[in-house]
């Protein structure tokens, strides 16, 4: 087992809630922009809402909450998208020493029901009258429930009303007794196996990876004399999400609300609110680097954009290599042929994400090394940051001037990190869950002497940089005992601009295999390119077999990366994505690999079967890399 020695913790700890830094920074710089909000979704204009603002709107609604009974230790949930009124209600709970539950707005009915019961909420913030009708449908079984305010439906205005004889002294009150361990979020994780767990997070949990990240990088959200903007679009019903919106208002960066993270909307909102600081995940910016590809394809410079990414790539490892101290740095030629990109390329690229980031973190998920080159190499660092629902958010960053893109970074200063001999991380510290929410033997499976047993695998290096390597339980085991850690594969897969989504699988069978999906967009873009020539019959079979080639180049640059006894042998092509919709994606956008295999069973037993056909030419083994029967697509 290896443990990295703690730093000594950077932030002063907490003395009181959540809450209490809105209150401080209206006191110490009222007119402080720190909201933000389109005034209407297709608009260019975005509405601020300083600091004095913002906490008169947080105390009004905290008495409509104290007057409909909502008193301290109360559980209420929040079931909306990311919007203005999401940061509101939430403070407001804060204020009066209530307990937020976070529910994605997407959750199906069951989903609902659990988490409701579960927690025992006494009340429900939904956002549309879907929302008001999926809770109504399980009320009957939710005996504490005595609310459910419907946002559209003027909800927040109601709740002031209701609160206008309370007087401010009462708020005051109920604000100073919230203490640093109290809960403040019961957040549910995701769920991809069996029913999803309340993880009780404190003020203190909450507090502490912002405080320290603000404390030891906060200069770094905007250039030097300059407020720091963030768009916050994923979701606060994640515990990513809330950081998110914790390191703005603790930190005084101004924070714009995109409740709308379809692709035209989500991109007008970069242009117009113009971020300095990236929060994102990596689907996102894989996502982000398609369009790029197909939009440069489109307008004829393809070649141009592909040359000007293989020389960011380049010069960002090169950057690396220095500040390393394992090499000189970019050479004469690479400086060179960098600038000229910078001038008819790059720019350009930053100025599609509004123009002013520089740096970004990812997180969620493990970020591909190629891609964080290429974001450095345009001019946006991009940090993949590492966390949990059960640690309140990041616990690692990438030490300033010594980031080493392909790995998250070192512990956060207070906070500990272990790698146990079977390669799960092991975590301790400021930010480490209360316990799982009425499941005592899960909590005490968790937490063992004060470290929490991650399920995530992981490698430390030499200085104490951490690389995460997958999900304990979702290692695949071959017949022939071989051990298999698929998410560098499925990161790899994804990297090609055909490949939207990829699930590695293999669990007792003779080899790994997966199971693919195809990005819409790109897959439009690129029958329209081709081309062919001949009749609608004839086009047709030519087309699928230049797309099976092109995903069976997708799967051999994936493999390149491992053993031959690791690499992907057999799959398929999947005629639709994952989605929450059909219920084989969390939430929180992260696989149900469980549900996938047992939905798709028919499919992979015929992807393995197809197998033991005959190769067809030894000729084509050399070029494809395995049999032309591996080669399954539909």
């Amino acid at each position: 087992m290896r443990d990295l020695a703690l730093a000594p913790p950077s932030a002063s700890p907490p003395t009181g809630g959540l809450a209490d830094s809105l209150f401080e920074t209206a006191a110490r710089n009222p007119t402080l922009p720190m909201l933000a909000h389109r005034t209407s979704p297709a608009s260019s204009t975005w509405e601020e809402v300083t600091a004095v603002e913002f906490r008169d709107a947080v105390v009004d609604l905290a008495k409509g909450l104290i007057a409909s009974g909502i008193s301290p230790g109360r559980r209420v949930a929040i079931m909306a998208r990311t919007r203005y009124e999401w940061t509101l209600l939430c403070h407001a709970l804060w204020t009066v020493g209530a307990e937020v539950v976070p529910i994605y707005p997407t959750s199906s009915r069951d989903q609902v029901e659990w988490i409701l019961r579960d927690s025992g909420c006494v009340a429900v913030l939904v956002e549309d009258e879907q929302g008001v009708m999926t809770v109504g449908s399980v009320c009957a079984s939710l005996p504490l429930l005595r609310h459910v305010w419907q946002l559209d439906a003027g909800a927040l205005d109601q709740l002031v009303a209701r609160g206008e004889y309370i007087p401010l002294a009462t708020v005051d009150s109920m604000r100073r007794i919230v203490l640093p361990d109290s809960t403040a979020a019961i957040a549910y994780t995701s769920g991809t196996s069996g029913r999803a767990m309340g993880c009780a997070l404190s003020h203190r949990n909450l507090a502490f990876p912002c405080d320290t990240l603000l404390a030891g990088w906060g200069h770094t959200a905007a250039p030097p004399g300059e407020q720091g903007a963030v768009l916050a679009f994923l979701p606060f019903s994640h515990v990513y999400g809330l950081m998110i919106q914790g390191l703005c208002v603790r930190g005084g960066l101004l924070m714009g609300h995109e409740p709308d993270i379809g692709g035209e909307a989500l991109a007008s909102a970069l242009r117009t609110f113009r971020p300095t600081y990236l929060y994102a995940v990596p689907s996102l910016l894989e996502k982000i680097y398609k369009n790029f590809l197909r939009t440069a394809q489109q307008s004829g410079r393809g070649a141009l954009f592909e040359r000007a990414a293989d020389t960011a790539r380049d010069f960002a490892a090169a950057l690396e290599r220095q500040r390393l101290g394992r090499g000189p740095g970019p050479g004469l030629d690479l400086r060179l042929q960098h600038a000229l990109y910078e001038r008819t390329v790059y720019r350009r690229l930053r100025d599609a994400l509004g123009g002013r980031v520089r740096r970004a973190t990812s997180g969620g998920s493990p970020l591909n090394r190629d891609l964080s080159l290429f974001y450095e190499g345009i001019g946006i660092y991009v940090h993949d940051g590492y966390g949990l629902t059960e640690t309140g958010g990041g616990v690692t960053m990438q030490p300033f001037g010594r980031e080493k893109s392909g790995t998250v970074g070192q512990a956060l200063p207070g906070t500990g990190i272990r790698v146990a001999d079977d390669g799960e991380i092991l975590v301790r510290g400021p930010s480490v869950f209360q316990g799982y929410v009425g499941d005592e033997s899960a909590t005490r499976a968790a937490l063992h002497g004060g470290w929490l047993a991650t399920g995530d695998l992981g490698r430390l290096d030499a200085e104490g940089y951490l690389t995460i390597t997958g999900r304990k339980k979702d290692v695949i085991i071959t017949s022939s005992g071989k051990s298999v850690a698929p998410a560098a594969l499925e990161q790899r897969l994804r990297m090609h601009p055909l490949v939207h989504q990829a699930v590695v699988v293999g669990d007792n069978r003779p080899c790994v295999g997966a199971l693919i999906t195809l990005d819409p967009e790109f897959l439009v873009h690129w029958r329209a390119a081709l081309s062919l020539p001949g009749d609608a019959p004839t086009r047709e079979a030519r087309e699928e077999n230049a797309l099976r080639e092109e995903v069976a180049r997708a799967v051999a640059a994936a493999n390149s990366s491992v053993s031959r006894s690791e690499s992907i042998r057999v799959f398929r092509v999947l005629p639709e994505p994952f989605d929450v919709a059909n219920g084989l994606l969390t939430p929180s956008m992260k696989l149900r690999r469980d549900e996938i295999v047992r939905h798709y069973a028919l499919e992979i037993d015929a992807m393995y079967q197809s197998r033991s056909r005959p190769r067809r030419t030894e000729a084509h083994e050399e070029v494809s890399g395995w049999d032309d029967s591996d080669n399954v697509f539909r």
